[in-house]
């Protein structure tokens, strides 16, 4: 297992002066919450929520900037992966890696107007509680304009699996758009209160007031095949970007609008008013719109109530968006361009890059009973933390409200011969970041409570110096050396007096890096064991989980980390990371 490092003697106080060395930069900003990453960029998002988290899936921008050199423009070509991220507190955000639809899609058939799989664009994810008390998840995306794929797991982070050798949704579906008109993409899939899962789609329709390119099917029991038609929602200005929820027992239908010229249908929209006996304005371009049914086959059942969501600016020109709820409170999970746009403005990338997006969340004012959606209006302050963090809790390193200089590792174990993968494989078991000479992570609204922290683990391999911070640019409040060519555990004593109360930000920083890689830390409370300090081996009531909470009945049959809980001899309760193969 992980040997201890117990270091006593190298810990630096806050009387000590902090680095002269110039840190890597925020491109984010210590004071904005938007958007959720400030290393990777995706988009079009989703989310569900989970066992006490919320979980966001998007397209992967980073995919296709990474395949451009990081440069020049996003052509969503190369993107063929989703990413997924999670938070419990809505500013601490873990990056879990991507889903690697290619591989999971690779032996889709082919049609006479497609080849099989060629990308994986704009997810919708939705879950649900079998009779028998299986969890499943289902994930769509868009192929292109040609159609929509699915995935499905039994966890939020799978494993997926492609449950369909083809498309579920292209165009020979029928009430679908035919070839060579409207797009059969963008899907939003939501489960009603019956248990009944539906799903939208479609897009690109010619700019007009009634593009009529918005779709509506209903799915079978198995979520992975439709029942009956599809059929048309009347969608004034509907371009794509099509989500569902179900609110206050009705159906809501979210749209990004077109670029249609609103002088020039000025007289047909007066008419739509009357007509619908609605005094909503049309919406400007580019902007998310929502619908209102009780009745979803029936299109003249849609009544349309208005804008939710603006053009969020931030460099992007365009829009999608997601509604989620969230520990009762309702979110505007959107994308812009704002860490594209910092990273051109400090010269880090051309000019000429572009459009690549970012995921960015701020609260939503939603009526239940009236279906009332409030327009939000984006910013980079995005939201405010809704919990503390706990740091006597195991956290992964890649949990982070910013970063600098960081880059992420994706590996199935922590042998010598693990071949390491960079953005593109399935939603990581197993991540760690890597963390160059200067680079730096942090975290927000952390609670050390009265007592304070004793001591502070870092799990972690190469040789380096790392600073604790309560800012970027301020003096260490413990600073420690580690050198090991294994992930192992490195354990100093803190001055408790300076880890006390909450604090807005926490920072931890690598001043002097070899090959240094970061798994996880955790502070340990005073008064209390740390989780490294077994010294008996009586242990009893273990159990083993996965790294996404699912408990395990047969440890051996899973490769790679899984987490340990058990109690030794004098009743203290331990958790802590092991590798399967080797958990006695």
């Amino acid at each position: 297992m992980y040997k201890k490092l117990f270091l006593t003697a190298a810990i630096i106080m806050a009387c000590l002066q902090a680095e002269s060395q110039t840190l890597a930069p925020d491109y984010k900003g210590t004071s904005y919450n938007n958007p959720i990453s400030a290393n990777i960029f995706c988009a079009d998002p989703t989310a569900l929520e989970y066992n006490g988290r919320l979980y966001v899936y998007g397209s992967n921008d980073h995919q296709q900037f990474i395949k451009n050199g990081k440069k020049g423009e996003n052509t969503y070509g190369e993107i063929k992966s989703i990413v997924v991220f999670s938070t419990d507190d809505m500013v601490n955000w873990t990056f879990h890696g991507t889903i690697d639809v290619a591989r999971l899609c690779a032996s889709w058939v082919t049609s006479p107007w497609y080849q099989g799989f060629g990308v994986s664009w704009a997810p919708s994810v939705t879950w649900r509680t079998t009779e028998d008390g299986t969890d499943e998840f289902f994930l769509y995306f868009c192929n292109s304009s040609h159609g929509v794929g699915v995935l499905k797991a039994n966890s939020p982070l799978g494993p997926w699996k492609s449950p369909l050798n083809k498309l579920l949704i292209h165009y020979d579906t029928p009430g679908a758009n035919k070839q060579g008109t409207n797009a059969n993409f963008d899907p939003g899939v939501v489960i009603d209160e019956n248990g009944v899962g539906w799903l939208s789609f479609g897009g690109l329709g010619p700019s007009t007031i009634m593009p009529e390119a918005a779709r509506i099917v209903k799915l079978k029991p198995s979520m992975t095949e439709i029942d009956g038609s599809a059929v048309i929602i009347h969608a004034p200005y509907h371009f794509e970007a099509n989500e569902l929820n179900v609110i206050g027992g009705k159906f809501v239908y979210t749209y990004c609008s077109n670029w249609a010229d609103r002088n020039q249908t000025a007289a047909e929209w007066n008419t739509y008013k009357t007509e619908h006996g609605i005094s909503a304005s049309a919406p400007n371009t580019c902007t998310m719109c929502y619908m209102v049914s009780d009745d979803p086959t029936n299109p003249d059942s849609w009544v349309y109530k208005g804008v939710y969501g603006p053009h969020p600016g931030m460099g992007t020109n365009n829009n999608h968006s997601h509604l989620q709820k969230f520990q009762g409170q309702y979110y505007h999970i959107y994308h812009g361009a704002p860490l594209m746009e910092s990273w051109r403005n400090a010269g880090v990338i051309d000019n000429n890059t572009s459009i690549f997006r970012s995921i960015c969340v701020n609260k939503a004012t939603v009526d239940e009973a009236t279906q009332n959606i409030h327009e939000v209006k984006p910013n980079l302050e995005g939201v405010t933390a809704i919990k503390n963090m706990n740091p006597y809790e195991l956290q992964q390193a890649e949990t982070m409200a910013s970063c600098g200089g960081v880059d992420y590792e994706n590996f199935t174990n922590i042998k010598k011969n693990t071949k390491i993968n960079r953005l593109g494989n399935d939603a990581s078991e197993n991540m760690q970041v890597q963390m160059p000479a200067n680079s730096w992570i942090s975290v927000r609204r952390i609670d050390f409570g009265t007592s304070g922290a004793a001591k502070f683990t870092v799990r972690a391999k190469g040789t380096g110096k790392m600073e604790i911070r309560t800012s970027r640019p301020a003096r260490p409040i413990a600073a420690f050396e580690f050198s090991s060519t294994e992930m192992e555990d490195h354990t100093i004593d803190l001055d408790a007096s300076k880890f006390q109360g909450t604090k807005n930000n926490l920072f931890f920083v690598v001043t002097e890096a070899t090959d240094v890689f970061v798994d996880a830390w955790q502070f340990t409370e005073v008064g209390a064991a740390s989780i490294q300090d077994v010294k008996s081996d009586t242990k009893s009531g273990r159990q083993y989980f996965d790294l996404t909470g699912r408990r395990l009945t047969d440890v051996q049959q899973h490769s790679g980390i899984v987490i340990e809980q058990y109690t030794d001899e004098n009743g203290m309760k331990h958790t802590r990371k092991v590798v399967s193969d080797n958990a006695q």
